[in-house]
């Protein structure tokens, strides 16, 4: 099934990232000549979505500008100019933009290379394993050894049926969480819309209704939080072109 609405988180100050975003928002941030957020959007846009929320906040209108450019999508903007949400208060904010029923949740600063062009991308396969029916949320992943930037630790563990619980140590087929949710607006319809909140309250929510899902990433993920990673990151993306 395809997902055709999406809300991209991209409202964060990136104080990692500085000196760079004392200047401009991290989403804009140029890796391998591309702004971040359309590796995202073009992830998306990709998938069949049409229409996308995206938040903003850190030099918000250089955000607008940008997405005003945008054309491969319609793109809504959730202003948290006045007041930062978090990743749980944007995301709940941002839904009431959208219709009702199933979207992608991504973030837009993290994306990944190396998608085989002979199978369904990533996103379209997460739409497809997405079942509302047993699942609150069906969250993409990722093996460490895998990614790009990352700090070096496993987020879940993910269960031979797929279900995912917070990874403690020892715990057998550990995952790093890639940045991308699907999931039916419903699951925060008891979420407030005007306070901050961390999203990490869905996941255990979702957790302990044994509800929470995981699909594991094909390719490379990359997650670039500081200027030194730049670098890195591209030398990565070379790297992957080169083999392609």
């Amino acid at each position: 099934m395809t997902i055709k609405q999406a809300m991209v988180l991209a409202a964060g100050l990136g104080t990692r990232m500085r000196p760079i975003t004392n200047t401009m928002p991290k989403p804009l941030v140029r890796v391998a000549g591309k702004p971040m957020i359309d590796y995202v959007l073009d992830s998306l846009a990709e998938a069949g979505v049409e229409k996308a929320v995206v938040n903003i906040h850190h030099f918000a209108d250089q955000m607008v500008a940008h997405l005003k450019a945008y054309n491969a999508l319609e793109i809504i903007i959730s202003d948290e100019r006045d007041r930062l949400m978090n990743s749980g208060g944007g995301l709940a904010k941002g839904l009431k933009l959208l219709d009702r029923g199933r979207v992608f949740v991504t973030n837009a600063d993290l994306f990944w290379i190396g998608e085989r062009s002979d199978r369904p991308s990533n996103l379209r396969r997460l739409a497809g394993f997405y079942d509302a029916d047993r699942m609150d949320m069906a969250m993409l992943c990722v093996k460490l050894a895998d990614t790009t930037g990352h700090n070096g630790k496993n987020d879940f563990s993910l269960s031979p049926e797929g279900k995912l619980a917070r990874y403690r140590e020892g715990d057998s087929n550990p995952v790093v969480y890639a940045g991308s949710i699907a999931m039916d607006t419903s699951f925060l319809d008891d979420a407030p819309t005007d306070d901050a909140f961390n999203l990490n309250i869905y996941f255990d929510k979702a957790i302990e209704r044994g509800r929470l899902s995981g699909m594991m990433l094909e390719g490379h993920w990359l997650t670039v939080g500081t200027p030194e990673a730049i670098d890195e990151a591209e030398e990565t993306i070379r790297r992957f072109r080169t083999f392609a």
